[in-house]
């Protein structure tokens, strides 16, 4: 029996609390008035989900500053705003990233997409946003998973339906500016079909955990369907570099770094957890907060409801109208109070979209003063938003116009990638 069989037989039924077998919600964590897992984000706070608190419960590191400067000292890049505002907050090993490239050893990026939607609404644009930014500054593959068949399994949906999904937000993501010489784009239910180096990862990391442990990562019940409880081990294979042998060969050490929200977290505690049995490196992770929806930030964007959300196909007009509709104000009841008691930043809408979307750390701090001083009305501040969304939309769509058929079959082609690794 190889070594490695015989790590995986010998530890089936291991799991470190830390990483691996902590359920998402542990029984009475749910009394803070908050529920964050990979299906569910809501909390009762008007200002939205404590992230301190969930930094406790999974057991992740805050990013802090002695991060930010060394990522800009081996790098020469200024931290992206994200990192700068606390919108991706929380991080699994990214000092061991830095340091394998500071000493030029390879490793990739890989981030995913669960295509729920015909359209990407500007929520889903965070992690693609940072990920662009990450492959530009680090020059390293990528790799892109859709999961249509997640989908298949937790909506209403047709097999065709979501695969179709799939292929409809590809168009989206590569919109973001992707580099097709650097960027692999995987639907599952094509790809795994066809690698069975993908699939052979998937069984091992299927072996090594056990249903009891699945339940009490993901809380699986007894009804669901056994397709949701073999799930995991497909969103965690690509963290692997062998899952990908037109890109790395046979070649196991490369590690992974994966920007994603935290709701994912438990996916990749687990992974984490089996990697070094199956003689895999464990993924690196940076975490990013949610995207609220227009109502508030108790709860994040959904794809299933157009007025939580602005979509990437949205007209001017309809995101004014969402905006001045529908956004959440932190304002006062009326002009009088305003001026007199200024407006809460932390809970309205538009400033906290401005923060995600503002490149202008100065105007921004401006508008903050602005507002909460109350010199800066309710609608002024969500005219300054509208005037970035329709920009950054406007763009996206237009980018979105040159993107055929063909452009996605060179995306989603199994192929070497051209950059450091």
């Amino acid at each position: 029996m190889a070594a490695e069989e015989q790590s995986v037989d010998a530890k089936m039924e291991e799991m470190t609390v830390s990483e691996g077998s902590a359920p998402t919600n542990p029984e009475g964590e749910e009394d803070d008035g908050q529920i964050v897992d990979p299906w569910t984000v809501s909390t009762t706070s008007d200002k939205g989900v404590d992230y301190d608190k969930l930094i406790k419960r999974f057991g992740s590191t805050k990013i802090d500053q002695a991060l930010l400067d060394r990522f800009e000292k081996i790098t020469g890049h200024k931290p992206h705003r994200f990192l700068r505002r606390g919108i991706f907050f929380s991080q699994r090993d990214v000092h061991q990233i830095l340091t394998r490239y500071e000493a030029k050893k390879p490793f990739f990026l890989y981030t995913g997409r669960g295509p729920s939607s015909t359209s990407m609404h500007v929520g889903h644009l965070i992690p693609f946003i940072f990920t662009k930014w990450l492959q530009d500054v680090f020059n390293v593959p990528l790799v892109i998973q859709l999961t249509d068949d997640e989908k298949f399994l937790w909506k209403d949906l047709k097999a065709e339906e979501a695969l179709k999904l799939a292929y409809e937000n590809a168009k989206d993501i590569i919109s973001c500016g992707f580099d097709v010489n650097k960027t692999f784009i995987f639907s599952d239910m094509q790809y795994i079909g066809s690698c069975p180096e993908f699939y052979r990862n998937m069984l091992k990391v299927q072996k090594c955990v056990t249903y009891n442990q699945v339940k009490g990562i993901f809380g699986f019940g007894d009804s669901d369907c056994i397709g949701k409880i073999s799930f995991p081990a497909t969103q965690a294979s690509p963290s692997f570099s062998n899952s990908f042998p037109a890109i790395f060969g046979t070649k196991k050490d490369i590690p992974c770094l994966i920007p994603c929200a935290i709701d994912q977290d438990p996916y990749f505690r687990m992974t984490r957890d089996v990697a070094p049995r199956l003689g895999y490196p464990k993924p690196a992770l940076i975490h990013s907060t949610f995207f609220p929806a227009l109502q508030g930030a108790q709860t994040k964007m959904s794809a299933s409801d157009p007025n939580s959300s602005i979509f990437l196909t949205d007209t001017p007009k309809q995101i004014k109208t969402k905006i001045n509709k529908y956004a959440f104000s932190g304002g006062g009841a009326s002009v009088e109070e305003h001026r007199e008691k200024g407006g809460n930043c932390d809970v309205d809408i538009s400033y906290q979209y401005l923060s995600f979307f503002l490149e202008d750390d100065v105007r921004l701090a401006e508008i903050k003063e602005e507002y909460s001083s109350g010199r800066m009305l309710t609608g002024e501040l969500k005219k300054e938003l509208i005037t970035i969304l329709q920009s950054l939309v406007g763009e996206i769509q237009e980018r979105r116009k040159q993107v055929t058929d063909d452009v996605v079959a060179e995306f989603m082609s199994p192929r070497k990638l051209n950059c450091q690794s």
